[in-house]
């Protein structure tokens, strides 16, 4: 995919830092480190700054946004700011946004904002079938 991308002049954009904890708490001891040096005893479970910088602008010039799943462990605070603050640059970019999967439905509406994005779709599996062309059994059968 990436060779793909850079072929045709495709920007695309992976995680370079992370927000990581040995578990899952809002009280955890937080640490933001480069994505290539996550100790085994620890978790990625939040994109870090640096990313979210790169995300952000990169969205800011969108005038279309696909968006499959939160960035983050947004149910708790520590690791809530990816998810957020795409949500808020989605938004602010005027872009076309179609959001697919309950787990990101719900972090927009966490925020106040699902009335600002064009398209949600509950289905997040689906969702990804159908922006590949696959024919839905269900779709199909009301045709």
């Amino acid at each position: 995919i990436m060779a793909k991308a850079k072929a045709k002049n495709v920007q695309f954009l992976l995680p370079v830092d992370a927000v990581i904890a040995q578990a899952p708490a809002a009280d955890a001891d937080v640490k933001v480190v480069d994505v290539k040096n996550i100790p085994d005893d620890w978790m990625g479970l939040d994109i870090g700054p640096a990313t979210i910088a790169a995300f952000s602008d990169a969205v800011k010039t969108a005038k279309t946004i696909v968006w499959n799943g939160p960035l983050g462990m947004f149910e708790l605070a520590p690791f809530s700011k990816g998810t957020f603050t795409l949500v808020d640059a989605a938004v602010a970019s005027g872009a076309l946004t179609i959001v697919g999967g309950g787990d990101t439905d719900t972090a927009i509406h966490k925020t106040g904002k699902s009335d600002k994005i064009s398209y949600i779709s509950t289905g997040g599996g689906a969702f990804l079938e159908l922006l590949e062309g696959k024919t839905l059994p269900a779709v199909a059968a009301l045709g």
